[in-house]
């Protein structure tokens, strides 16, 4: 009975963890640039001193879905939305470089370019980018930034910096659980010419609801099975027990 219990235990725990995950999506349908993580069940056979007689269930996050969200206009001269494949580089908390689709930037009192989540974002230099005062700011398709300085007319544009696009190969990205993403193999990775942007628009979110709607549905009748195969699990051993004693 130990078998049968142990297996539908870890099956419940694990349809737990993909849960997480899938709630994880759920919430962030609405977060501009969010790639949504993928999940998988597998067996995972018990290894020891005797023979893997058991195998268990086991969760796990193959990879992230990377494709493009639908983009939004908004107008807005800050906003910038990746056209097509590739990458903003921004500086993370602890100071690495990271990649993120999110180009909802803004501005801070001392003039550096931030993400709506407060991430500087990184120029072709590999310094953070700041932006001196200035009447307007432009963002250009190659991500060119420029500026009407000051008491300038309309027609005088300085360029500023141009924020670090890349485009690193799709099987060398990894997400992290702050959201954004690396490169496994390299701290770094170089400035992609290719790479284009759209001004005044937004990357939406990836997550497809409907799916993920099912997906919570699929999940939770999972867990309420693996749930009724541990109270069957209890109620034979109770049987059983009750046969041994009137042996």
């Amino acid at each position: 009975m130990d078998r049968m219990l142990y297996l539908a235990m870890t099956g419940a725990q694990q349809a737990m963890v993909a849960q997480s995950v899938n709630s994880n999506n759920l919430a962030n349908v609405s977060t501009t640039g969010f790639k949504s993580d993928l999940e998988q069940f597998r067996s995972m056979p018990v290894y020891g001193s005797g023979l893997p007689s058991r195998v268990y269930a086991l969760t796990e996050r193959p990879a992230t879905d990377v494709t493009a969200g639908a983009i939004q206009t908004t107008g807005r001269s800050l906003d910038v939305a990746v056209d097509g494949e590739g990458w903003l580089a921004v500086q993370s908390r602890d100071g690495s470089e990271a990649y993120t689709r999110a180009g909802d930037l803004r501005i801070e009192a001392s003039g550096m370019l931030l993400t709506g989540a407060g991430l500087p974002v990184i120029g072709n230099s590999g310094a953070p980018i700041v932006i001196p005062p200035a009447e307007s700011v432009e963002i250009g398709v190659d991500g060119t930034i420029s500026i009407r300085p000051l008491g300038q007319t309309a027609t005088v544009l300085a360029e500023v910096d141009r924020i670090k696009l890349v485009n690193p190969p799709v099987d060398q990205l990894t997400k992290g659980k702050d959201g954004l993403i690396r490169v496994k193999q390299m701290d770094a990775v170089e400035p992609d010419a290719t790479v284009k942007l759209v001004s005044g628009a937004l990357e939406g979110s990836n997550v497809n609801t409907v799916e993920a709607m099912v997906k919570m549905i699929e999940l939770q009748r999972q867990y309420e099975m693996q749930v009724k195969m541990m109270k069957t699990a209890s109620d034979n051993d109770a049987a059983l027990s009750s046969i041994m004693k009137l042996a």
